[in-house]
């Protein structure tokens, strides 16, 4: 990893927004979901939730990877877990929804702990999502159409969100996340090759340097330089040595 690259990855964790994010209640297009982490992703979101029923959760986990994976997915079984878990943590719920009681979405003050609920493409938000929420909003029309596709809608409110924050300096707090998960994603970010290949031997990541350079003494090296077949071989033998045959 050049240097330029370890900087450009530190700036980007440095404004990331971990008290901001959306919640899906089972939007289901690739493109839409694509769209939104994309945008999630740009204005500085680490996380964002994604509801699917728990038969389909297996299959989904597949398109439930953030945009170049930069973004974090975490999925849910069902729409009350996810918002318990969400409130639990101190956010406001806001509901997209066209109702007597919902307001314009430039009326909230998205300064503060904020998750966004996107419903399904065809149906919008579920009863029981809206009875959950703390309010409800609604991005003015003024044409002959009554709602924009979910990924437009989730573009508009979290600029308007973005917008806010920049004015409050909540992107020059400087990075919120632990240094363990920073020094993951500088490193998956970085050396993906080498990462997969601690993925596929389960060995841990090592530190990063201050310039973005692996900080691993040589045993790391010398295993990580093994071959598919010899890491196998060198599995089973440590297997035979914890458990020996009592073969004579």
């Amino acid at each position: 990893m050049t240097p330029e690259r370890y900087q450009r990855i530190s700036n980007m964790l440095a404004m990331r927004q971990l008290d901001l994010t959306v919640c899906l209640e089972e939007v289901h297009k690739p493109h839409n979901l694509a769209a939104i982490v994309r945008t999630a992703d740009a204005v500085g979101i680490h996380r964002v939730h994604a509801v699917w029923p728990k038969n389909s959760i297996h299959k989904r986990k597949g398109t439930a990877r953030g945009s170049q994976n930069w973004v974090d997915i975490s999925l849910h079984g069902d729409i009350q877990s996810a918002i318990t878990d969400l409130k639990a943590s101190g956010m406001q719920i806001l509901a997209t929804h066209l109702g007597e009681q919902s307001v314009d979405f430039r009326e909230i003050d998205y300064t503060k702990p904020t998750a966004i609920l996107l419903g399904q493409e065809k149906f919008g938000i579920t009863p029981e999502a809206l009875a959950l929420a703390d309010h409800h909003i609604v991005i003015p029309m003024v044409g002959m159409v009554q709602s924009l596709n979910v990924s437009v809608a989730a573009a508009a409110i979290l600029y308007e969100a973005q917008r806010q924050r920049e004015l409050a300096g909540c992107y020059q707090r400087g990075c919120p996340l632990e240094a363990e998960e920073q020094n993951a994603i500088l490193f998956e970010g970085g050396y993906p090759i080498y990462a997969q290949l601690c993925k596929e031997k389960e060995m841990p990541y090592p530190q990063l340097g201050s310039q973005g350079e692996i900080l691993a003494d040589d045993t790391w090296w010398q295993r990580m330089q093994l071959t598919r077949k010899g890491w196998a071989a060198q599995q089973d033998e440590s297997l035979d040595m914890e458990h020996p045959s009592n073969e004579i």
